[in-house]
């Protein structure tokens, strides 16, 4: 180890944070017949590198090759608490790699060529960008949810998408992606998948997911595919509980583990398992990552996966109850994980982790099975040759115009009629006519829908209403006073899931109010419900005609829905799920 203190070493270093380049092939050897940016080909090959690096390795350093920390993407200078937290583990060789939380983009890389400067091994630096690298650094490109894309219909979009999600991925220093979701969302309830997932159409699923794995890998970015054996048909949030999917072995080769083997056919180099019970298959409510029978039995033999498995995040409360680390780090290396994913204590989880090897509960073996698979995707990511990138280049390689008209179009493309029985849009309103906009909310705090209001104003005199779970009936006729004087009502919302066929956490007077709200307006009035978030709440309101779904609530797809009711662009989405009432 370097005897220079860290903070002399950084000071030094600094000037190459900005100017290492990032020159990386990610091609395994030429003569491999197979396509070399597949799993097939990457971890069937014998690499001296990958040898001769495993073979220098004390025990502590392979165990720390199997974790990955989390660090917020933001420099904050050198004496900061965690920067001298994760610089010192992986100098130490007690991490293999980092995943970024919020942040943004130059402070991001900034972090990146720095750890990797004082790692020995160079480091997986990771990050979930479902959303593109915007979902977690803040001056990238940030794309709609995956079942926006889905209801393009077009796949050719989704390979689009995630060629620039890798290459500003690569230009930052990230080299993995936690996506796509190939979870199936079945169940309307789901609080956790819902828009994250394509859909619950098997065909589509694949066609999408198999989109998004080549274009992330053909740009030298490790898929990850999401969230083994299936998280779609549940209905709790793994981060607060412990989800339970009730399909037995037939079932689930019949659904949700079709898009997962279309995955590792295509060539996936990584798997994330996910943090949810599957009693049918192991007999008792073990969380998938922790079950040998899933991860061991199921995925590495009987599908025959052979890139890197990965844990969901270590923290959450589905597997992580405060004080149970060290239990769940040996279980979930002994169940067959390659990388146990952002625990709340990496250097408790890589203690605890050698402690059982050291009193024989893990064979080195075993140890040695899982870092040999993450080196040879770190050489496939070219990260022995080069691992810091050029930062001087950054903003040349990030948003730019050409990404982000990728990412309107999607949006623009996603825009899905459900049903307009009356054919309102485009909506056409006499000279001078008012149009009453009701946000519908589900939660208390205030939520930034003033931009729709005032998009949708550029053509039509708007007044926008909020109703709440705390709204009264006061409240309630007076907004039902204002629907009966416009000239158009546009209800708006962003609910994101419905619990056996009742709003989630929407008042039984919102409910009630939205039901009745067609039966107290004058005759002919114009009424449209639409969905800034998933389309399951469309369902539930069959009473309103006309129904539009967004699947996202960013100023993009607000603004691509005004242009679908002033009848600019054509409504072209199609529905990736499947609704009681969606017939137009």
């Amino acid at each position: 180890m370097d005897p220079r203190p860290l903070t002399a070493r950084f000071t030094l270093f600094i000037m190459t944070l900005l100017f290492g380049a990032c020159t990386g092939t990610y091609q395994v050897r030429e003569e491999s017949r197979l396509n070399p940016n597949t799993a097939q080909a990457v971890f069937a090959q014998k690499d001296r590198w990958v040898d001769r690096t495993l073979s220098g390795m004390t025990l502590s350093e392979k165990v720390g090759q199997m974790i990955v920390a989390s660090i917020e993407g933001q420099y904050r200078g050198n004496n900061d608490k965690e920067f001298l937290k994760i610089s010192r583990l992986t100098e130490e060789g007690k991490i293999g790699g980092i995943m970024f939380l919020k942040g943004d983009v130059m402070g991001a890389g900034m972090l990146a060529n720095h750890f990797q400067s004082v790692s020995k091994v160079p480091l997986l630096v990771s990050a979930d960008m479902e959303k593109g690298v915007a979902m977690r650094l803040e001056g990238a490109t940030e794309f709609a949810p995956a079942m926006a894309v889905a209801a393009t219909g077009d796949s050719t979009l989704a390979q689009a998408m995630s060629a620039v999600i890798a290459r500003e991925a690569r230009a930052v220093g990230i080299s993995q992606d936690y996506a796509p979701s190939a979870d199936l969302n079945i169940n309307p309830a789901n609080p956790v998948i819902n828009t994250r997932s394509f859909g619950d159409r098997i065909p589509l699923v694949i066609d999408m997911s198999s989109a998004v794995i080549d274009g992330l890998q053909s740009n030298g970015v490790a898929a990850t595919v999401k969230h083994f054996p299936g998280h779609g048909d549940v209905t709790v949030d793994s981060h607060k509980a412990l989800p339970i999917l009730e399909g037995d072995r037939q079932r689930l080769d019949q659904y949700e583990l079709k898009p997962f083997r279309a995955a590792i056919d295509r060539g996936v180099m990584s798997v994330m398992v996910g943090h949810l019970a599957v009693p049918k298959l192991t007999g008792s409510l073990e969380p998938a990552s922790l079950s040998k029978t899933i991860v061991t039995d199921l995925l590495r033999k009987e599908l025959g996966f052979t890139g890197v498995i990965v844990t969901d995040a270590m923290n959450m409360k589905a597997l992580y109850n405060g004080s149970n680390l060290a239990e769940i780090s040996v279980k979930a290396v002994q169940a067959g994980n390659d990388i146990l994913l952002f625990p709340p204590d990496p250097e408790l989880m890589h203690d605890a982790v050698v402690t059982a090897v050291e009193q024989g509960t893990i064979s080195e073996s075993r140890i040695d099975d899982s870092v040999r698979r993450i080196l040879k995707l770190k050489r496939w990511l070219g990260l022995d040759r080069n691992k810091l990138s050029d930062l001087t280049r950054l903003q040349e390689k990030v948003r730019q115009p050409e990404s982000l008209q990728l990412a309107d179009k999607i949006t623009r493309n996603s825009v899905t009629i459900i049903r307009d029985r009356n054919h309102l849009v485009p909506l056409r309103l006499p000279l001078n006519g008012q149009v009453l906009n009701i946000v519908l909310q589900d939660r208390q705090r205030e939520e930034n829908s003033r931009p729709f209001a005032e998009m949708l104003g550029r053509n039509h005199t708007v007044l926008q209403f909020r109703l709440t779970p705390s709204s009264n009936e006061q409240t309630i006729q007076e907004v039902a006073n204002l629907a009966a004087g416009a000239s158009a009502v546009i209800i708006t919302t962003e609910v994101q899931a419905t619990n056996n066929s009742i709003l989630s956490k929407l008042s039984d007077r919102q409910i009630d109010f939205v039901h009745t709200l067609p039966s107290r307006l004058p005759l002919g009035t114009p009424v449209i419900l639409i969905s800034f978030g998933p389309p399951y709440l469309l369902d539930e309101f069959t009473e309103i005609g006309t129904a539009i779904c967004a699947y996202s609530s960013s100023q993009q797809a607000e603004e691509a829905v005004v242009q679908v009711l002033n009848g600019e662009i054509p409504p072209a989405g199609i529905l990736p799920v499947t609704l009681r009432a969606s017939q137009p």
